[in-house]
């Protein structure tokens, strides 16, 4: 099972190209913080303007820095399902433990359609695999009658949740498997999630704050909720930061101010605005990220 703080990595980029040597220290810099797992390629790390060779390298670079320490969950989603299937099987290879796959986006499946795009990945591969449901992005919303149906499969091993619903996670503990993972895809539910019946977070936060975020989850789990809820409070200021605009913008920007990795990003991405450049750098310099 998949618990804990994952952290959704931002992919450093240097005049157009991914920035292999910042990646790796940054991925380096995360084990040692404590970070309870790694998801590169994720829609943080600007997988959309990623070419498939550079999905690919990019998860091979996780997974080299890596170096087993903690799990390594890939994003492989996509609308099209051969190349969901063709960036898994990659993955695997590659020896990722895990595989996060988002909702098909644009093309609006039905949730049959959704079954079977997740069933067809299922049958290519042999590591588990992490629904990932964020309607607000990819407009469709797969129903518990569906995620249900998709458990019974032998790698379809749990959910990350990034409707904000929390009754959902009371419902989702309920009906599937004691073993499926349930994590949050929304930091600032981290807490009010696990007090829901889930599991961890996928976290963008992290990406600035591991210890932080690693920490709240590891007094939750030793039942030191007042310490966990002290921590969230802590963190939510940075939350709403990184959040003040489209991800990653806000928090690559965090990023180069810690001195992690510089804030480029590829279109159609842009520079975030000076006002929300404000709200980002009081708020990791609240929490003591930068002097």
């Amino acid at each position: 099972m998949f618990t804990g703080s994952y952290v959704a990595l931002i992919t450093p980029f240097q005049d157009g190209s991914v920035d292999e040597k910042a990646y790796q220290s940054f991925v380096d810099w995360q084990v040692k913080q404590g970070t309870n797992g790694l998801v590169p390629c994720g829609t943080t790390g600007e997988s959309p303007t990623l070419t498939h060779q550079e999905h690919h390298r990019v998860t091979e670079l996780c997974i080299e820095a890596g170096a087993g320490r903690v799990p390594v969950m890939a994003g492989t989603g996509s609308n099209s399902t051969d190349e969901a299937i063709d960036l898994s099987r990659h993955a695997e290879k590659a020896g990722a433990d895990g595989l996060l796959v988002v909702t098909p986006y644009y093309n609006k499946p039905t949730q049959e359609g959704l079954y079977a795009h997740y069933k067809a990945i299922n049958d290519q591969v042999g590591i588990p695999i992490i629904i990932y449901n964020i309607p607000g992005r990819s407009v469709i919303d797969m129903s518990l009658d569906t995620m249900k149906r998709l458990a019974e499969l032998p790698n379809i091993k749990g959910l990350k949740d990034a409707t904000g619903d929390l009754a959902r996670p009371v419902m989702d503990a309920r009906e599937l498997p004691d073993d499926f993972s349930l994590l949050s895809g929304e930091d600032a539910t981290a807490i009010p999630y696990l007090a829901a019946g889930g599991h961890g977070c996928i976290s963008v936060s992290a990406n600035i704050a591991p210890a932080l975020c690693a920490e709240q989850h590891a007094a939750w789990a030793a039942g030191d909720v007042q310490r966990a809820m002290a921590i969230q409070n802590d963190l939510i200021p940075v939350h709403a930061a990184m959040f003040c605009e489209s991800s990653p913008g806000p928090v690559k920007y965090a990023a180069s101010l810690m001195g992690l990795c510089n804030a480029e990003m590829r279109l159609p991405m842009v520079d975030i605005a000076d006002s929300s450049k404000i709200q980002v750098e009081s708020a990791i310099r609240g929490l003591g990220l930068i002097d």
